[in-house]
């Protein structure tokens, strides 16, 4: 397993990469830099998209879960960058219930890269969001890739949407 941390404009994360796939992105700085050819180009793609001026990342990925987490986060991989979904029009679109959704958003160990960002709940909130930082991460992502406006990311921070 080698990894490689850095620095992103919300927060400084690591990816892992075994067999030739990144297995996970983990909030916060690892101890052990094994940087590898897959894991240059994927801090050089989430540089990128954290600059704008990329909306889809090209990467071998393996996510582990169960079978229905799997398909949970293929059908995230399907959101556009700039759009979302909500919960339970996720849960339809592959015959779920929004909780279960839910619990996988929160199990993805693939943030930013398996945009679990992109599900918010419905009546326009964002919902949950697990990763470091929480809802005022989540927000950040949705306005980087204008999901969300920087006035509606402030007016959901004064109206207390993100405490």
């Amino acid at each position: 397993m080698s990894q490689i941390s850095m620095h992103t404009p919300v927060i400084d994360i690591t990816l892992t990469e075994l067999e030739g796939a990144i297995i996970a992105v983990d909030w916060g700085w690892s101890p052990f830099q094994e940087p590898t050819p897959l894991l240059r180009e994927a801090k050089r793609q989430i540089d990128l998209y954290f600059d704008g001026e990329l909306t889809e990342f090209d990467l071998p990925i393996n996510p582990m879960g169960t079978k229905h987490q799997e398909k949970v986060w293929q059908a995230m991989c399907q959101i556009p960058y700039g759009e979302t979904r909500t919960y339970g029009e996720l849960a339809k679109e592959i015959g779920s219930s929004a909780q279960a959704v839910g619990s996988a958003c929160g199990r993805n160990p693939l943030p930013i890269l398996v945009p679990c960002h992109r599900v918010i709940a419905s009546a326009g909130k964002l919902g949950g969001y697990s990763g470091e930082g929480g809802l005022q991460t989540k927000r950040a992502l949705l306005v980087l890739e204008g999901a969300l406006t920087v006035e509606e990311g402030i007016a959901l921070e004064q109206s207390g949407a993100l405490d």
